[in-house]
């Protein structure tokens, strides 16, 4: 065993980049980089049939996009040793370790965390490793004491011809090559340890030490998978999850730093990471905790940032769903007064990126760009509801506003507070929900949105009287 801990991520490119791979990846990187280690990236590409670059592109662009850097300058691929595993298979041939065997059917190999190695075939030959048939034990880092009694692996097939390796052979030569000694996997992997020391024992290689992650479970504890939403990083980055964010969550599905911070930067996360404090039990999947754990990490970017992120999403979707300006009143997206007003509001309101394509759907941000549309009835306090007179209260309340606003300077339109100080009175002599609540509905046409001060401010002067203007040529 080297005294240098070397870790590896080895991935099938059958598939996108996958949350459970992902912490996988993370929770080697970690142990590596916490004791001066290398972290190697390797490409399990032997499945031919199912292998593609595009999945392989996809593994390595969002390995990077998390910050999980390998140090291998050189992706190393499975299929690029065709050679070496044949040296092998040919060397425990002759040493009675595997053999030959003819006219038999072949049966799915199960991979860790990647499905299936083969499909069930009929061979001619395949070549199967002489199971010794003994009890192999093995200390795992997390679980401890581990023994599997392999009589009952039988004569388990290794390669399905010289030049044919399966997922076990080829993983045990790649890792020795390699020089990993420790092999940190899912549980999921677990039974694939027996068949792995059985196969280093015959090459003369050294068992590195394991440890088996627990798997990532969905609320229903069952194991996460698209049917619980998305899995795939790409899927998350496209919702607009910060990488950091995502970094931070997975380390916390399964181990618990101890203390109560629960926000960590890479560098933290590297400082105080420690695989014996990582859980057996499986780690159930949360998505409002992750959600408050990215907003905990957006507050951390700078305004600039901020502002291009909210401006940008703001812009792509613009054309399709509002209409311009012109058409309605308003202002034109481009406004960077009204952008810089906004911002502020938007990001109270999410906790992703993804969110504010949410509120532009649920029409919670059209009303910044164009006067709102409405029922009459959304102007109505609720202590006005039986009111037999409630339109001309109403319409009063709103005219008196209108009034007292026309008399402000266009530069006391800027500051929220600087508004209510001069409405204020008039609301808290005649009811504050009676004026108020129209004169907020009046400007956003929405239940809930920010108070009628702040709407004043970012609408300014012009574009708010003439709004309340609209409110009350309704009631009339």
């Amino acid at each position: 065993m080297n005294d240098k801990i070397i870790t590896r991520i080895a991935p099938s490119p059958t598939g996108f980049l996958h949350i459970g791979t992902a912490r996988t990846a993370l929770f080697n990187f970690l142990f590596s980089r916490k004791n001066k280690g290398t972290f190697l990236l390797r490409i399990e590409d032997t499945d031919k049939e199912r292998s593609t670059k595009d999945f392989e592109e996809d593994i390595l662009k969002y390995m990077a996009w998390l910050g999980i850097n390998w140090d291998n300058k050189v992706v190393i691929h499975q299929s690029e040793n065709e050679a070496i595993y044949e040296k092998y298979l040919k060397d425990m041939i002759e040493k009675g370790f595997a053999y030959v065997s003819k006219d038999e059917e072949t049966k799915p190999i199960p991979i860790e965390g990647h499905g299936l190695a083969t499909t069930a075939e009929r061979r001619t030959e395949v070549i199967r490793f002489k199971n010794p048939n003994t009890k192999i034990k093995f200390q795992d880092i997390i679980r401890g004491d581990v023994e599997f009694d392999t009589t009952e692996l039988g004569d388990f097939v290794i390669a399905k011809s010289m030049q044919e390796p399966l997922y076990h052979l080829a993983v045990v030569v790649d890792d020795f090559l390699a020089g990993v000694t420790h092999i940190i996997r899912g549980e999921d992997g677990i039974s694939n340890t027996p068949r792995q020391i059985l196969i280093q024992e015959a090459i003369g290689a050294p068992s590195p030490l394991y440890a088996h992650l627990p798997l990532i479970l969905a609320q229903d504890r069952s194991k996460l998978s698209k049917r619980h939403g998305a899995v795939s990083i790409a899927e998350y980055e496209k919702m607009g999850y910060l990488p950091s964010a995502i970094i931070n969550y997975l380390a916390l599905l399964g181990w618990n730093p101890g203390g109560e911070q629960e926000i960590f930067s890479l560098e933290e996360l590297v400082a105080q990471f420690d695989l014996t404090r990582v859980q057996k039990g499986g780690a159930i999947f949360n998505i409002e905790k992750l959600d408050w754990i990215n907003k905990e990490h957006m507050k951390k970017l700078s305004s600039d940032i901020i502002m291009h992120n909210i401006e940008e999403r703001i812009s792509n979707f613009q054309p399709a769903r509002m209409t311009e300006a012109s058409r309605s009143g308003g202002f034109p997206i481009s406004n960077k007064r009204l952008i810089n007003k906004i911002v502020p509001i938007i990001f109270d309101r999410i906790s992703k990126w993804g969110d504010i394509d949410f509120l532009i759907d649920n029409g919670e941000v059209k009303y910044f760009f164009e006067k709102p549309e409405y029922e009459n009835d959304k102007l109505v306090w609720k202590s006005l509801k039986d009111n037999v007179d409630k339109w001309n209260i109403i319409k009063n309340h709103l005219e008196q506003v209108r009034n007292i606003l026309s008399e402000i300077s266009d530069a006391d339109f800027e500051s929220a507070d600087k508004i209510k100080e001069i409405v204020w009175p008039y609301a808290d002599k005649n009811g504050r929900g009676e004026v108020l609540w129209p004169m907020r509905v009046s400007l956003s046409g929405l239940d809930k949105s920010p108070d009628p001060f702040i709407l004043v401010s970012i609408f300014g002067k012009k574009e708010t009287i003439e709004r309340i203007e609209n409110a009350i040529l309704k009631l009339k």
